[in-house]
């Protein structure tokens, strides 16, 4: 399965609904954005990053993504139309709340994984967190 095919969000935008397979995926879909896109927030991609988001992938979602894969999500052009911002806003409103907070879980593990949290990083994390509309109690 490739997660970069992005149909869940791709939908959303375009005001259709999803069914529960859609929804599923869109989690996987914003989980790799979210993830590779850290891994990119200090503008700095190092291997330890991409070895740290296949592993929380495969653990959290069971599936193996390939390294070139978390590397297009990374710089992925669909930004240069949407913000990342604007993307985790919209596909919140679609994921339950304990899908988001999984998402912030994962993000906690990767953000770090170089043994250091840049201030990009922080506000990189915040940013994620207030996307997604996850209450400080949750956190």
């Amino acid at each position: 399965m490739s997660f970069f095919s992005m149909t869940g969000i791709s939908k959303l935008f375009g005001g259709a609904s999803l069914t529960e397979e859609e929804r599923a995926n869109l989690v996987k879909e914003v989980m790799l954005m979210t993830l590779a896109r850290a891994a990119a927030s200090d503008t700095n991609i190092k291997s330890v990053e991409i070895d740290k988001v296949q592993e929380v992938l495969q653990a959290r979602t069971g599936v193996d993504v390939p390294t070139s894969e978390i590397r297009v999500a990374a710089n992925s052009a669909l930004f240069e139309k949407i913000s990342l911002e604007k993307y985790l806003t919209r596909s919140a409103k679609n994921l339950e709340l304990e899908d988001r907070v999984d998402i912030i879980k994962a993000l906690r593990e990767v953000i770090g994984s170089d043994d250091r949290v840049s201030e990009m990083e922080q506000d990189f994390f915040n940013m994620v967190v207030k996307a997604l509309d996850i209450p400080a109690a949750n956190l």
